[in-house]
């Protein structure tokens, strides 16, 4: 038994390779922490006032869009979580600009995110579709590289969905709004953007629900690792 496990054994080395920049890497845990606390301090304007309402204006008192099936249970209590979120959403937002700027510097977005143009044919894209939808993870030994359907959603996070939902937190400010009114009446008023602002945040929360069971049926702690040290540790099996 001992014999014919040493070969194996010595056949197994470890590799280092680098995978996230210190820029990556910083800016992903200030946006991590300051996401959690929008999460919490938006359920808890939400609790304030479950309804959302399509339009300038919407009260108790006049029809809504949507009933969300929540109870009214902070109801004058959510100074704090409105506090918390304009912190928050200013940390988010000059960490994801800082992100953004960097990433353009060092081609950050070109080399790890962009998809080459082979990777856009059917083929790429369905395989990738269908390894998701059949479970099939790269093993956590492997250098991790994304596939094409991870670029192309994580593109649609950093350039679609995180700029609307700053534009549409941006117009539920009064301050903001009446400097520039166009932000508001692009979204069809204030209430509009409020409603569009809540299904933004939980595409954003389904996205992260997803994005953490990814890390971790493809391997938490080398996961992990790399995003904290920088670098992917595995182990590959010399034949």
């Amino acid at each position: 038994m001992a014999n014919t496990l040493k070969p194996a054994i010595r056949g197994m080395d470890t590799f280092h390779s680098p995978r996230h920049s210190a820029v990556v890497r910083i800016t992903h845990w200030i946006t991590a922490f300051s996401f959690f606390a929008l999460v919490v301090s938006g359920a808890a304007i939400l609790l304030a006032h479950p309804r959302l309402y399509w339009g300038e204006t919407g009260s108790v008192e006049t029809p809504s869009l949507i009933d969300l099936p929540l109870p009214f249970v902070l109801v004058g209590q959510s100074g704090w979580g409105r506090s918390l979120h304009f912190v928050s959403a200013w940390a988010c937002v000059l960490t994801g600009f800082f992100y953004a700027l960097s990433s353009l510097l060092t081609r950050h977005f070109s080399r790890d995110l962009l998809p080459v143009r082979g990777d856009l044919a059917w083929e790429p894209l369905s395989r990738a579709v269908l390894n998701h939808l059949h479970l099939k993870w790269p093993m956590e030994e492997e250098p991790p590289t994304y596939n094409v359907l991870q670029r192309l959603v994580y593109l649609a996070v950093i350039f679609i969905l995180f700029p609307l939902i700053v534009a549409t937190g941006l117009a539920m400010s009064p301050a903001i709004t009446s400097v520039v009114p166009a932000l508001v009446e692009v979204f069809g008023g204030y209430e509009s953007a409020r409603t569009v602002h809540f299904f933004l945040a939980s595409s954003l929360v389904i996205f992260l629900v997803v994005h953490i069971a990814m890390v971790c049926v493809t391997g938490f702690a080398s996961r992990m690792r790399a995003m904290i040290t920088g670098y992917h540790t595995g182990r590959k099996v010399q034949t």
